[in-house]
């Protein structure tokens, strides 16, 4: 098929890359000439795990292509993905400016037939919109169809080559058909394509990230009761998980979500409730607590050594807001550092791909450093905050000799406590019934 994708960030370029994979003639377009610069000479504007190699394989095979010429785009596709940026407005609703501007410049462009495919998160009823505004400039047929994204963010090209389920909305028979077989081959070990309306294609998008946000900021509570109990929340999380109502995935404690999509999803699903006359009062508190989650380990290090930190020395390892990326949209590590900074303290950073991208969140409120080492050498106290691999074993005795205090803030649980003390460290995890100034009456 010949497919166009407009927009190439994280969602565009994965989609059409994947696309151009299965062997479909796709075009990438974006109005940022230096991004398509980049991509055309073979480098990418993003870190994702993968992609690069599969970037270059395809437009070195001629099956992936990128332009800033939309309106050529339009006029080559058959199938148009939209998969520009939402950003959350002032009153956290999302911003479709971009969505919109992209369908006028659809409806001026069209040549014939368009199935015009909303990749975006977007609002329940923004196809509709984006419909209206098309049907307004042209007079070719056209279909606008919902395919949401459940990319995760380190794991993306996995997901879109190995998806659990595609999700799909349309309004005619087809454009489903042309979407079924779009994804045909990439559900032939029986995942499903799930096939609805619009709006509940729309909704499911939403209700999916909001679920997942919801699960991680009941874990961050319950993980603060642990502390306060003498409980371990990593065997909570083993006993709760062992229920298959429940299940293991998304049951970890820790300094609270980030990225691209909860943050932003769970306002806008918050602001369409409110528009609807629903309270959303759950999603409210799963904010508030992931709010408060962010500022956890800068709290616990005035616990450890009082609220003035003017004359210590912090190690932060990890920035981006997960492992294998270097998106620092909404990364509790920010949250962090510029609590700590407040407080006085000097910090010292190292992430294996967020560098560039902190500088730019965190200016020069943070020493970026160019090993893990020398980000935990004479600091007070060392925090892990992001669980990329290469902090997972680490050289504990050089570590122990090169602190000049051994406190470690496991933001992440990725340590075994018991091993740690044994090994000479302070610890503090999250929920692991030790935080600082927490006594249990449980012995």
């Amino acid at each position: 098929m010949k497919v166009g994708v407009i927009g190439t960030g994280y969602v565009g370029l994965v989609v059409g890359t994947g696309l151009a994979e299965l062997g479909n003639d796709v075009l990438c377009g974006d109005v940022d000439g230096d991004k398509i610069a980049m991509l055309q000479d073979g480098r990418l504007p993003i870190y994702e795990p993968g992609l690069l190699e599969m970037v270059r394989r395809n437009t070195e095979q001629h099956r992936l292509r990128f332009s800033t010429d939309i309106d050529g785009l339009v006029s080559f596709a058959d199938l148009i993905f939209i998969a520009v940026g939402t950003p959350p407005d002032e009153d956290g609703s999302a911003d479709l400016k971009h969505v919109l501007a992209v369908a006028r410049t659809i409806g001026r462009a069209m040549n014939g037939y368009k199935l015009v495919v909303i990749k975006s998160t977007v609002p329940v009823g923004t196809a509709y919109k984006v419909r209206d505004v098309i049907a307004g400039l042209t007079k070719h047929e056209f279909d606008v169809a919902s395919n949401p994204e459940f990319l995760k963010e380190g794991a993306a090209v996995n997901d879109f080559m190995h998806p659990p389920r595609v999700v799909i909305g349309t309004d005619t028979p087809r454009a489903e058909k042309l979407l079924r077989e779009l994804y045909a081959p990439l559900v032939r070990t029986n995942n499903p394509i799930v096939a609805m309306d619009v709006k509940s294609s729309e909704m499911t998008k939403y209700a999916s990230n909001a679920m997942l946000a919801t699960r991680i900021s009941f874990m961050n509570e319950i993980a603060e009761l642990a502390d306060r109990v003498g409980a371990d929340i990593s065997m909570v999380r083993r006993g709760m998980g062992a229920d298959p109502r429940i299940g293991n995935r998304f049951l970890f404690a820790g300094v609270g979500y980030g990225g691209s999509c909860f943050p932003k999803d769970v306002k806008a699903l918050i602001s369409t409730g409110m528009e609807h006359g629903v309270s959303m009062a759950l999603l409210n508190a799963v904010e508030a607590v992931n709010a408060r989650q962010k500022g956890l380990l800068v709290d616990r290090a005035k616990e450890r050594f009082g609220s003035n930190l003017k004359g210590r020395v912090f190690g932060l390892w990890g920035l981006a807001f997960k492992p294998n990326t270097d998106d620092m949209r909404e990364a509790p590590a920010i949250t962090i550092a510029r609590g700590l900074h407040t407080a006085g303290a000097e910090i010292k950073a190292y992430d294996p791909e967020a560098m560039e991208n902190a500088r730019s969140a965190l200016g020069d409120t943070v020493q970026m450093v160019n090993d893990m080492y020398d980000a935990a050498a004479g600091v007070d106290a060392l925090m892990l905050v992001t669980e990329w691999l290469v902090f997972r074993e680490p050289d504990f005795e050089r570590l122990l000799k090169i602190m000049k205090t051994p406190v470690l803030f496991d933001g992440r649980n990725i340590y075994n406590p018991v091993r740690m003390k044994e090994m000479g460290f302070e610890y503090y995890g999250i929920g692991r019934g030790n935080a600082p100034g927490h006594k249990s009456d449980i012995s």
